[in-house]
């Protein structure tokens, strides 16, 4: 009889391992669904409606891919699971190339192209302030822009000359300004040189310019 019982609590001890290995495994087959599924309803959704919260899907993905990778050692044969977690990883990743195309900020215009070579990325944008020259770093500033021009005189167009003046008429507008506000000798004797090598510079290119586009204009 002894015997017979202690038989008994053996099996049940067989069966209740039995029964928490199925639930383990269970649940981590319940955690890979989970992580396919959700991939596959944000593949669903248009890229356009997904962009102001981007940052939360991708928080999400990153949890659940996670947890679908860690479920995969609770699962005896997971051969097949381990091909269903890849495939999601490819589709996301489809998908997320997709985003990152939709999320990127738009190329800069020409135009603006052409303000951030020759003064820097950002400082000069539509309102044309020149607020942040000063005293201290106009030399610099000068340097920089009349240097650009000629390294890249023989790439413009009339167009591109046409903004250059406008934009070194405002830069030379800003130059009276500073000059009240401690300007030293050197530095005003320095941009007096950059000037006289910018105008026949200018003059020059921009007549040439036009010219070239006289030219193709009667082809």
């Amino acid at each position: 009889m002894k015997n017979i019982k202690i038989a008994a609590v053996i099996a049940l001890l067989g069966l209740s391992f039995t029964s928490c290995k199925d639930e383990k495994q269970e649940k981590a087959q319940h955690t890979i669904d989970s992580y396919v599924t959700y991939v596959d309803s944000v593949k669903n959704v248009k890229a356009e409606d997904l962009k102001e919260n981007w940052n939360a899907v991708e928080s999400e993905y990153d949890r659940r891919a996670a947890e679908a990778d860690a479920a995969l050692a609770d699962i005896k044969d997971n051969a097949a699971q381990t091909e269903k977690i890849n495939t999601s990883k490819a589709k996301y990743e489809d998908f997320k190339k997709e985003m990152t195309t939709l999320l990127a900020p738009p190329a800069p215009s020409p135009k603006q192209q052409l303000r951030n070579a020759l003064f820097g990325e950002g400082k000069i944008g539509d309102d044309m302030s020149f607020a942040w020259v000063n005293a201290q770093n106009i030399h610099s500033v000068y340097q920089q822009f009349v240097h650009t021009v000629e390294n890249n005189k023989d790439k413009y167009s009339r167009e591109d000359w046409d903004e250059i003046k406008v934009l070194y008429e405002a830069l030379d507008s800003r130059k009276n300004t500073v000059e009240k506000e401690g300007l030293t000798a050197e530095d005003n004797r320095k941009i007096a040189g950059l000037k006289i090598k910018f105008a026949p510079m200018y003059t020059v290119n921009r007549m040439g310019a036009k010219a070239e586009e006289n030219k193709e204009a009667k082809k």
